[in-house]
């Protein structure tokens, strides 16, 4: 696969992750993004050493978007620090089945993931492994459709919990469009849905060595988001 890059120096590469490519290996043993990633930095390389690589934020397999890979180690822990700081800022659009009940909104939920089924669900705060998950959002476009209406939203996620945006908008009545695991409009799909509704098409952060402020974007593509007529973000 060619790398869609966005941005490369020696400290790291801003890169977008087409729907469907795991972000990294897992057990279906299909082409991941951290190994794409490092294929193509020792194909530039001169010595024969494995590349370091390391993923700053991981994005489900059937998200796409922009991602932050570092190059070093202390890249790696600087950009972890903003992520943990709140200085890096990461935005979603997103296509959600169901009416929100305001144009501008942010959720406060605990979470616990459920390592058996690789699945997330909003708990009570003193449940065992709760993690506070936090985000907001603002409607950009609504459209009615045969299947009822349609929300297109953009997401400023706050943290970055397990299935975060999809668990936290279906438990608003708010489901992902195409999301079988979540959105209870598409759980009879008997298909494991290769995209969903959700693009991650913003990061900005401070540059690990000079500090500039910089900004990645990427506007969502692909059939999940044909369902409405796109405009420019």
């Amino acid at each position: 696969m060619r790398l869609d890059i966005l941005y490369e120096d020696d400290h790291m590469i801003v890169c977008v992750k087409p729907p469907g490519v795991p972000s990294q290996a897992d057990k279906t043993n299909d082409e991941d993004m951290v190994t794409i990633v490092k294929n193509y930095i020792f194909d530039k390389q001169e010595s024969n050493d494995e590349p370091y690589v390391a993923m700053l934020h991981r994005l489900d397999r059937p998200v796409g978007g922009v991602m932050i890979f570092a190059k070093d180690k202390d890249t790696a822990a600087k950009l972890s620090k903003q992520q943990t700081d709140g200085t890096m800022v990461k935005y979603y659009q997103a296509v959600l089945t169901g009416e929100l009940p305001e144009e501008y909104g942010e959720l406060s939920d605990y979470m616990v993931k459920d390592a058996k089924t690789n699945m997330s669900k909003i708990c009570k705060e003193d449940t065992e492994g709760a993690k506070k998950a936090e985000l907001t959002y603002e409607l950009l476009d609504e459209f009615e459709t045969d299947e009822g209406i349609l929300s297109y939203v953009l997401i400023e996620l706050l943290t970055g919990r397990h299935h975060q945006i999809r668990v936290q908008m279906a438990n608003l009545g708010c489901g992902v469009w195409g999301d079988s695991k979540y959105n209870p409009k598409f759980k009879k799909l008997k298909k494991k849905v290769k995209q969903i509704a959700l693009f991650s098409s913003r990061i900005e952060l401070d540059h690990p060595a000079t500090g500039e402020r910089m900004v990645f974007k990427k506007e969502p593509y692909g059939k999940a988001f044909d369902v409405i007529e796109m405009d420019e973000f």
